[in-house]
């Protein structure tokens, strides 16, 4: 039996609009393992719902962890709990891995590919929120490897304040920051756009439209994915079709019933499941075969901190199939600084998947210390938050 002996949330503060939460999970034997739980601005909730969680899980054999890091679907916590309860599974996996020498693709078997094709999410990197300052970020991931970028260019834009704000021209600013990454990547590149929910069925209707010379490989989540909006999504997704792009959504899922629900209801041509909020690697994994059973693209949502995107390319790894693993790039250099070991390099447009043992890599605790969580002000820009 190996027993877990404590669960630590470490918070760690990377830029002024962005903090990353991690959870150390220690057994008995001292045999320790990281996991990720980020969801900016709601730290302290986090930290609360792992001391929750830890009275549960302290003394449970790491072997059966998933009796107390299971997703609950009517669990009272939220996401937030999805969270804690995500990111001490993804820390039992790293810690059953090490145990058996195995990297956690090996330990949890699939194909087991050597690379994840892979591309940069640059907002929040992008201090300069002009259309020139999304075509220097754009211009910079592809310098960097990159060989698709993904933008959030709809600052500002919500619906629900339309009648109180510029809100249509907010929207046109949002497309001329599309059209000029556009222009700098040239025709052979692949552009996404996320609109994080921000547009109802009308304004998206008319986005898609607008849209569509700019060419892209899809378009996410632009409106809310509650299930009274399931007929509107599926509607935008057929128009989106009919104009050559794919309809991309769903990164808060956090079972495999709400990804059968969506991937039923036919709403998206690719499923972005966050390890963070999912369930962990066994979440993961079983939202994979749903994407599979339905024929949709699995392409995880990954726009957090290094443990998490260490875990989404072991979850890519062993996954049936995968279209694109999203990785947050060019916010802060303490993605890098974090971890040490193998640390999965950007190789030919693809990450190279770690096969030492476990995650490959781990928090390097010193470093975090050092810069540790910051409350953001309450006049930080959300829009810039957002991943």
């Amino acid at each position: 039996m190996m027993a877990i002996a404590s669960i630590e949330p470490i918070i760690v503060n990377v830029s002024p609009k962005t903090n990353w939460t991690f959870v150390a999970v220690t057994t008995a034997a001292g045999d320790l393992g990281w996991g990720e739980c980020s969801l900016n601005g709601w730290e302290p909730m986090l930290v609360d719902y792992a001391a929750m969680l830890a009275l549960r899980a302290i003394g449970c054999d790491i072997a059966e962890s998933h009796r107390v890091t299971r997703y609950l679907q009517h669990s009272p916590g939220g996401v937030v709990a999805h969270a804690v309860r995500s990111a001490v599974e993804q820390a039992c996996t790293d810690i059953r891995a090490r145990r058996a020498a195995l990297s956690i693709h090996a330990l949890l078997g699939g194909p087991g590919r050597a690379a994840i094709p892979a591309y940069a999410n640059i907002n929040r990197g992008v201090t300069e929120r002009s259309p020139e300052g999304f075509a220097a970020a754009a211009r910079g991931a592809l310098n960097a490897g990159y060989r698709a970028v993904k933008v959030a260019p709809f600052d500002g834009v919500v619906v629900e304040d339309a009648a109180v704000t510029p809100i249509d021209a907010r929207i046109r600013a949002g497309l001329d920051r599309v059209f000029a990454v556009r222009g700098a990547i040239g025709s052979d590149c692949a552009l996404m756009v996320d609109c994080h929910w921000r547009f109802d069925e009308a304004r998206a209707t008319r986005l898609i439209r607008d849209i569509a010379p700019a060419a892209l490989y899809w378009l996410e989540c632009p409106i809310s994915e509650h299930p009274t909006s399931f007929g509107a999504i599926a509607r935008l997704r057929v128009l989106a079709r009919d104009h050559g792009m794919r309809l991309a959504g769903a990164e808060g899922i956090a079972g495999p019933d709400e990804a059968e629900a969506i991937c039923r209801a036919a709403l998206y041509d690719v499923l972005m499941p966050d390890i963070k909020y999912a369930g962990g690697f066994r979440g993961m994994r079983a939202i994979a075969d749903v994407c599979t059973q339905y024929d949709v693209a699995f392409a995880p949502h990954n726009p957090t901190g290094p443990i998490a995107h260490l875990a989404s390319i072991h979850a890519c790894a062993a996954a049936a199939s995968v279209l694109w693993l999203e990785h947050q790039w060019g916010e802060s250099s303490r993605f890098h600084e974090l971890i040490g070991g193998d640390v999965a390099p950007l190789v030919d447009g693809a990450f190279v998947v770690p096969q030492a043992p476990g995650l490959g890599a781990a928090l390097d605790r010193a470093v975090a210390l050092r810069h540790p969580y910051v409350k953001l002000p309450k006049d930080a820009n959300l829009d810039e938050r957002l991943g």
